[in-house]
């Protein structure tokens, strides 16, 4: 045992292994430096001499002997990290290496997922509830409108050209539902609540005379400069005394507007009457033109009137 011991060779040193390591690292960057035509042994004295004199400016002294290891050592690949061809078992290998990174990619593509999930199902579900809205109101909620609207102008259109518009507003209505119309069968009912809330409304036509306001005015039309447009000057005032604001078509320009003041085409005579009323103390004494009753379109003139007004003079 004593002999075998003495016959085998020595185990390199800690040392001596890191310095042939690094003398495997020059060669292959001294390597690519060496003429390509030289022989082979050529090419490792060559490489000898360069990492002997390269070591030695470093205050090295490298044997021969670490530098041929060296050299078999570049040859045979010693030192030298292959990785493994790929397969399953690098595959999960890698994986697990590399696992924190992976479950923070799995952890945002699940949150991705379920995300997308959810804002999709609230757009197919928000969709489908105002599809849903959309059909119960015009197949129950505006026919009810209208029916309850219609039940409601019976008894409250006492005139027969109230009569007439309600039923002309309600047949607008429901030709609108059939069509499947939404905008304009929403238009048509409200113009139905409008109706009903001109029929309920009642006031007193009553002439402007105050200190500093004219009762009447008048016209010379562009289409007969010889004629005269006759206007007395009105207010719609309700029972509680409060000056209502109408909606009047101008005459002169076609344009609707919303006034508390307007004013409403008379014959010369009542214009005449009304000046003389007034020419004796500046009071209008007989000042009420007309009444608006409840259930009536217009109001029922206690004057001799005409068709036409006017919102600016």
């Amino acid at each position: 045992m004593a002999d075998i011991a003495q016959g085998a060779a020595p185990a390199p040193k800690l040392d001596e292994l890191m310095l042939a390591m690094d003398v495997v690292d020059t060669l292959r960057h001294q390597e690519g430096l060496v003429e390509k035509a030289l022989s082979e042994d050529s090419r490792d004295a060559t490489l000898k001499q360069r990492l002997r004199t390269l070591y030695e400016g470093q205050g090295l002294k490298v044997s021969d002997r670490i530098l041929d290891d060296g050299l078999r050592a570049l040859k045979e690949s010693r030192f030298t990290y292959d990785p493994a061809p790929p397969s399953f078992g690098r595959t999960m290998a890698l994986l697990w290496v590399g696992r924190a990174v992976v479950a923070k990619v799995v952890a945002v593509a699940l949150v991705a997922i379920v995300v997308l999930g959810g804002v999709t199902y609230w757009r197919v579900a928000s969709t489908e509830r105002a599809a849903e809205a959309a059909r119960v109101e015009m197949t129950v909620m505006l026919p009810e409108t209208v029916d309850a609207a219609e039940a409601a102008l019976v008894t409250e259109a006492l005139t027969s050209d109230a009569r007439i518009e309600a039923d002309r507003r309600v047949a607008a209505a429901r030709a609108a539902i059939t069509a499947g119309d939404a905008a304009e069968a929403k238009q048509a009912v409200a113009a139905l609540a409008d109706l009903r809330a001109k029929l309920a409304q009642t006031y007193e036509l009553r002439l402007v005379s105050r200190p500093g306001e004219r009762t009447g005015v008048w016209r010379v039309p562009d289409v007969n400069t010889r004629a005269r447009n006759y206007y007395l000057i009105v207010e719609a005032v309700a029972p509680s005394g409060d000056v209502l604001k109408l909606p009047v078509t101008s005459e002169e320009d076609g344009t609707v507007k919303t006034v508390d003041t307007w004013g409403a085409r008379v014959p010369k005579a009542t214009y005449d009457k009304v000046a003389a009323d007034k020419s004796d103390d500046g009071i209008v004494e007989d000042n009420i033109l007309g009444e608006k009753p409840r259930g009536a379109l217009e109001p029922v003139y206690e004057m001799d009137v005409l068709s036409g007004a006017i919102t600016n003079w």
